[in-house]
């Protein structure tokens, strides 16, 4: 053997595979289960818990469940185990909620649209991006219109004239207040374009009808979207050389940061009409969205506002160097890193965002926590609350993942130094 290794020249010896234990799931094993005693009987003692837990969890979950049943009595007559017949016969309202059955396929529509528009948002490689980008900002709009129907254009003469008579009626407010007299500052009231409910294309659906896993995807979805813009936003005004506008941001984002969402959606559900005209309307679902996108831009703004810190003065003064204005310096230079510093961060407020869909309840509106505690009143399914909420968990659980997900993808995607 030594003298068939010696007849090799030096430098061209075959490799040979590493010793057992120095590679592969041995050495992942010996690192992170048993480095030490301490961590083998960690891991042993973990071990014996799962044995404890998972094989009964299994048999309950899926082995001695039951599918197909028409109440809890009959559930349990046929086997011990869930009864995931409750969630089957409720899906259809936990997904939809009192959307109407004859036109569910505009909420099915809707949401591969979603899809359709988050590809070329969130990959940078997909076919034909440039137009998947421009039908990425008309989705709005059209997912509106695909779930109210034809009046849902009336949204843009109420968001016009809470706009314009926001100012005006905080001074009336104020003057009533302080002098006890009715102001006569005027207000603008533009009246809805579509009075009917019944259209030649598509039907009109109040948002009253809303609810299920529709509703939380529907506000989580739209605070998503408009509050990252509006946070850079204001994160770029709180550092902005001009009092004003210095002033404006940052009052916002400590008044948003201090009061909680809840409070925020009670404001939303019994003041905002104070800001419209008498006799106006105001879609409650409409003012619980810009409630919560204006809380979440709040947050957005700050973990922003800290990429931004962490940008050296190098790169001020080498865009300062190159000629460029502050707007193209900020787009080109300071908020492509500031942003990419940022993921973690803005990803754990959107989560937290979309778990936070759950507290429309406390304002009358049914999401999946509330019909699913609903459900439960039926005297034919009572007593199922595990199923439920364990459903209602795995469906947070898979959105949450997902974002969670991206954010690491995202994050190798563009740290270029390392390997991933």
């Amino acid at each position: 053997m030594i003298d068939t290794v010696q007849n090799y020249v030096p430098g061209e010896y075959p490799d040979q595979p590493p010793p057992v234990g120095q590679s592969g799931v041995m050495l992942w094993l010996r690192k992170n289960l048993f480095s030490s005693w301490i961590n083998t009987l960690m891991t042993l003692v973990s071990v014996y818990l799962l044995y404890l837990i998972i094989p009964p969890l299994l048999n309950w979950a899926v082995l001695d469940a039951v599918i197909n049943a028409a109440s809890r009595a009959e559930c349990r007559a046929i086997d011990d185990g869930a009864c995931w017949a409750f969630i089957a016969n409720r899906i259809n309202i936990l997904t939809y909620g009192f959307y109407p059955d004859e036109s569910q396929w505009r909420v099915n529509l809707s949401f591969v649209l979603m899809i359709v528009a988050l590809v070329p948002v969130l990959f940078d490689n997909a076919p034909f991006r440039k137009l998947g980008l421009i039908f990425a900002l008309a989705y709005p709009f059209i997912a509106a219109w695909l779930l109210i129907g034809d009046q849902a254009v009336n949204l843009i003469p109420s968001m016009i004239n809470f706009i314009v008579n926001l100012i005006p009626n905080i001074l009336n407010l104020l003057i009533k207040a302080l002098f006890g007299v009715e102001s006569l500052l005027p207000t603008l009231n533009i009246p809805n374009i579509f009075d009917e409910k019944e259209y030649a294309l598509l039907s009109w659906v109040g948002t009253d009808e809303f609810g299920g896993m529709m509703l939380n995807t529907v506000v989580g979805v739209t605070g998503i979207t408009f509050s990252l813009p509006l946070g850079i936003a204001l994160a770029l005004g709180r550092q902005s050389h001009l009092p004003i506008v210095r002033t404006v941001s940052v009052c916002f984002i400590e008044f948003i940061r201090g009061v909680p969402l809840i409070t925020l959606l009670f404001v939303a559900s019994t003041m905002l009409n104070y800001f419209l005209p008498p006799g106006t309307t105001f879609d409650l679902l409409l003012r619980v969205l810009i409630m919560v996108t204006l809380f979440a831009s709040g947050y957005i703004a700050e973990v922003v506002r800290g990429g931004l810190q962490s940008i050296p003065n190098g790169q001020y003064e080498a865009a300062n160097s190159m000629g460029l204005k502050y707007w193209q310096s900020m787009r080109l230079i300071v908020l492509p890193q500031a942003l990419k510093v940022s993921i973690p961060g803005i990803v754990n407020t959107f989560i937290g965002l979309f778990k936070d869909t759950t507290l429309v309840l406390i304002i009358g509106l049914l999401d999946v926590l509330g019909i699913g505690r609903s459900s439960l009143a039926d005297t034919k399914w009572n007593g199922l609350s595990n199923e439920v909420y364990i459903s209602i968990a795995i469906f947070f659980f898979i959105a949450c993942f997902g974002m969670s997900r991206y954010s690491i993808y995202l994050e190798g995607k563009l740290e270029k130094g390392h390997k991933r």
